[in-house]
């Protein structure tokens, strides 16, 4: 069986989760299932009614607990939130391991390995439990290792930025 793509949305600019969105969009459009678990964003779009008007072909998990973001926690909080960050990974495997959907997008993924909550091998464990899956990782920094474990890299820059009235 063919395996699914994997598809890197990276770089320092504005714009790699709502990329991500946009194919999460796109793909549930085509009749397909998608699986979106969000990581290191505070309260994300957990709470999105919009999003859950998109169930079932578009499911949203967050499994941080805290509202803050990630790097605003103290230190006890942060080692609460990497058991929860791992259940998350653990959830993607599983997701994975089923075939429970067609595309499962892990955003600010990269940023787990970055701040070392999860390692490069642990990233490509879960990966490589892909059958025909397609999957979206997003966040800031690439690795060599990681470069490798994608099929296509998309780097967002940001030339110029101006907050929406």
């Amino acid at each position: 069986m063919a395996k699914g793509l994997v598809d890197i949305y990276a770089g320092d600019g504005r714009g790699k989760s709502p990329a991500a969105l946009g194919r999460a969009m796109q793909a549930a459009v085509e009749g397909k299932s998608v699986v979106i678990i969000q990581f290191l964003k505070g309260k994300g779009l957990g709470n999105s009614d919009f999003l859950r008007r998109m169930e079932p072909e578009i499911k949203l998990f967050r499994f941080e607990k805290s509202d803050e973001i990630y790097e605003t926690l103290s230190e006890e909080k942060k080692q609460e939130e990497i058991i929860n960050i791992k259940n998350g990974m653990n959830f993607a495997k599983k997701v994975l391991v089923t075939g429970e959907c067609d595309l499962l997008i892990l955003d600010e993924v990269l940023g787990l390995v970055e701040k070392k909550i999860i390692s490069e091998e642990e990233l490509r464990s879960t990966l490589e439990c892909r059958e025909d899956t397609n999957i979206i990782l997003t966040g800031i920094k690439l690795s060599e290792e990681i470069i490798g474990l994608a099929d296509e890299i998309s780097k967002i820059e940001t030339i110029k930025f101006k907050v929406w009235d």
